[in-house]
């Protein structure tokens, strides 16, 4: 069963606050999750799950989805964007994905996802690398590029900017995560960490000094 074209669109609001209980329902009992759990967490019925998300993976391809929205990527003027902006747009999304795999939710998530891996259990882990990480790296890349196009950065290979950026990001703070430990992420350390990931990315990227002979185009 395919969900309706009405979820397609984005989830309204009642929807929303299904994806939200299905997230905290994979924090307090990770892969025991069913439809009949998610329908009385949410005070819905199964046959409305079923109509809106099709069935078990379209329910947490759409949780995943919501949970990804959460990362924003501020838009840049693509005929001529300038150094503001494109590191506003930056450290933006630097903010808001250290803010996102922080939380309990994403945590929790990326455990079972990690769990159920090559077991055959369900696609859990196919749909958060899916709808997760390469979601997010579909919204970032128009960015990179319009930011090459002006002349503010030189790389030849947007997948390889987005995880030179995505890498100094990230460092090792999600694996610590997964693995219980709670490397002092505060409002005042993430602010910090995307404006240093961001300065780093720009000192590799940024045109203007030998970095465009590093990384110039042919």
């Amino acid at each position: 069963m395919k969900p309706e074209t009405e979820f397609m669109e984005g989830p309204t609001q009642r929807q929303r606050d299904v994806l939200d209980a299905v997230l905290r329902l994979l924090v307090e009992e990770g892969d025991k999750i069913t439809m009949a759990s998610v329908a009385r967490r949410a005070s819905c019925s199964k046959e409305t799950l079923y109509k809106w998300f099709g069935d078990r993976d379209g329910l947490l391809t759409a949780a995943v989805k919501w949970q990804a929205s959460k990362v924003r990527v501020s838009p840049v003027d693509p005929r001529n964007p300038d150094l503001q902006s494109l590191t506003e747009s930056l450290e933006g999304y630097a903010r808001d994905w250290l803010k996102v795999i922080s939380s309990d939710t994403s945590i929790a998530l990326n455990r079972v996802a990690i769990g159920h891996a090559g077991t055959g259990k369900d696609n859990l882990g196919a749909i958060v690398l899916e709808n997760g990480r390469f979601a997010m790296a579909k919204r970032l890349k128009p960015v990179l590029e319009a930011g090459r196009n002006a002349g503010l950065l030189c790389f030849e290979d947007t997948e390889t900017a987005f995880r030179t950026f995505f890498g100094l990001v990230g460092r090792d703070v999600q694996i610590r995560l997964l693995l219980g430990d709670w490397p002092g992420l505060t409002e005042a350390a993430i602010a910090e960490d995307a404006a240093r990931a961001t300065r780093q990315f720009l000192a590799l990227y940024g045109v203007g000094k030998s970095h465009s002979v590093k990384h110039g185009r042919k």
